[in-house]
Order: C-alpha cells, then sequence, then structure tokens
C-alpha cells in the first residue's frame, strides 16, 4: 500500500460512515487515524451523541469483526476474558478455556467507568500486549484489535475513575459535543423519512493491516521528532524548558508514550491525506487528543477555572504556532 491508496480508502471509509453520522467529521477521521496508528480511544461525550452508532459504523465500513461489552457494576473480570470450565467427554474430565467477548477485532467498551478497578485492568494487559492470561496461560487476541471506550462526563455516581495507568493505554481521548442545528436537521431528515441508510464495507482486515505497517513504517524527519519531545516536555512542571502554564498549574503532565502516539498519530493523518510524511500541521491536528487526557491540572487552576483543554491549547500554540 502507498500513501494515495490510502487516502482513496479513507475517502470510502468517511463517505460511508458519514450516511448515518452526521456532525462528527473531526472525530471520524481521529478515530481512524488511531486504528491506523495501532491505538485506542476513549469518546467522552453525554447519553445521545451516536457513540455507539459511531463505533459500530466504523467497524462495518472496515470489514472486521465488532463486539460490545456494557459495563457494570457488577461485571467481573471472567465476564470479559472469558474462564476456564470442566467439560466432560468420552476420552475424561478436562478443563476447557471459554473465550470472552473481548475476543474480537473492534471492541466497544461503554460506559467504561462504570465498572469497578478490577475489572477495568482487565483489559489493561489487552490493550497493551494483544493478549490475555488466564490460569496462567497466555492467549493472543485477533489482529487486528482495537478498543474504543465511552464515558459519561455528566454522571458520576456509581462510577469509578479510570486509573492514570489505563488511561495512558488510550491514545486519544476524544470529546463529543452536541451537533449544530442544520446538522441536527439533516440527521431528523435521514432518521425519521423512509428507511435508513445502510453502511457498505469497503475494506477488510488485511488491508488495514496493510495500513498500519505503512503508517509505522513512514519516516519522519528530525525536526518533527524534536517538535514532538518538545510540546511533551513543556507539559511537564519542574523540567527544563517547561512552560509557564505547566509551572503555575499543571500537577502531572505527560510521559513519552504521549510522544509516540503523537508522531504516529501525525503520520496516520499524512498518509491518510495522500502525503509521505507528517508536517507541522498534522502533530497539530491530533496533539490536543493525546495530551488532554494526561495532563492532571493541580488545585490553582481548579481554582481559577482553569480547564485542561485551555492548559493544553495553549502549550500547543505556543510550540507549534
Amino acid at each position: 500500500m502507498v500513501p494515495k491508496e490510502l487516502n482513496l480508502l479513507v475517502d470510502d471509509l468517511e463517505s460511508q460512515i458519514s450516511k448515518l453520522i452526521v456532525g462528527h467529521d473531526n472525530t471520524i477521521r481521529l478515530l481512524l487515524a488511531s486504528i491506523f496508528s495501532r491505538g485506542h480511544c476513549l469518546l467522552i461525550g453525554v447519553p445521545g451523541l451516536a457513540k455507539t452508532l459511531m463505533v459500530h459504523s466504523v467497524a462495518k465500513a472496515l470489514g472486521v469483526d465488532f463486539g460490545r461489552i456494557q459495563f457494570t457494576p457488577d461485571l467481573m473480570p471472567s465476564d470479559i476474558l472469558g474462564s476456564e470450565f470442566i467439560r466432560e467427554g468420552a476420552d475424561g474430565v478436562k478443563l476447557e478455556y471459554r473465550k470472552g467477548p473481548l475476543f474480537t477485532q473492534l471492541l466497544l467498551a461503554d460506559e467504561i467507568n462504570r465498572t469497578p478497578p478490577k475489572t477495568q485492568s482487565a483489559l489493561l494487559e489487552a490493550m497493551q500486549e494483544r493478549k490475555v492470561t488466564v490460569a496462567g496461560e497466555n492467549h493472543p487476541l485477533p489482529n487486528p484489535f482495537w478498543v474504543v471506550a465511552t464515558q459519561n462526563p455528566i454522571e458520576q455516581e456509581g462510577t469509578y475513575p479510570l486509573p492514570e495507568a489505563q488511561l495512558d493505554r488510550f491514545m486519544f481521548s476524544l470529546p463529543l459535543e452536541y451537533t449544530s442545528a442544520d446538522d441536527e436537521v439533516e440527521i431528523l431528515s435521514r432518521t425519521t423519512i423512509g428507511l435508513e441508510p445502510e453502511v457498505e464495507t469497503v475494506t477488510d482486515a488485511a488491508t488495514l493491516l496493510e495500513a498500519q505497517a505503512l503508517v509505522k513504517d513512514a519516516p519522519v524527519s528530525d525536526e518533527i521528532l524534536r517538535l514532538a519531545v518538545e510540546l511533551v516536555g513543556r507539559t511537564r512542571p519542574g523540567d527544563e524548558g517547561d512552560h509557564e502554564m505547566a509551572k503555575n498549574y499543571v500537577e502531572w503532565g505527560a510521559g513519552p508514550r504521549a510522544s509516540q502516539y503523537i508522531v504516529l498519530g501525525a503520520k496516520a493523518y499524512a498518509l491518510m491525506d495522500g502525503r509521505s510524511s507528517p508536517e507541522r500541521s498534522d502533530l497539530k491536528a491530533v496533539a490536543s487528543s493525546v495530551l488532554s487526557h494526561r495532563v492532571l491540572l493541580n488545585y490553582r487552576a481548579t481554582g481559577e477555572g482553569l480547564s485542561v483543554a485551555k492548559v493544553v491549547d495553549d502549550l500547543i500554540a505556543d510550540v507549534l504556532g
């Protein structure tokens, strides 16, 4: 696969997904960039913004297996990983492993913050290692494997905030906002008059793996690498070259994984646009989504009403223009 082929594929994918999803073009593009980069996504939005429909539409267009787990307070690790059971047969009694719903290519972890940390952490190895361990045995997950988790930012009662180690496994954190009035009219037109359009499959898992290999092997200039490192370094209070906003308002900055994801995301963005290597504009396109869930603000920022988005946007503007 070459950049032009990926560019044409992305056009086809976005065309199909937009049949059902209106007003979230940038979110869809970032979702595609993350899967081409072998990264996972966290979607944050109130109920009713079509998060589930969006992920399902992406899976249908990509031609990959889709699975959904509704996270609840009583969900146990074995409910998602699977478990061993005793089977009696002609050859006697033996233990067999029954795979859980985690064994799919695109997994929607719905309302992930509604389940206790013990079950949340069961995803940790899967997201990082692409395998799970049950009763001391390793079980590889399908390839490709991609997790999209959703989170409701309003209802906090009965929820369990994701630990930093889990958050760091997500490449992007993508907030979903309400659509414009014109977009909402278009949604009503498509969903309340006649038959709803159907998303067609335009590729398959094998082609997706080729796209992931293309992103991984794409060259990056030293300038882009240094800009990514400089940007992430500016988020760390006390580091050499830290930003004034970080000194005053940040408790904890982003780690090296942020630099890796910014570069990978920028490469994916460039290739999706038909270009062979990323530019400064590609870094800007993905930086906020990579950093927003990795920067922890201090009490002073909270007292002054500053948001993570404001701090991160100021850092990005200072480094990347």
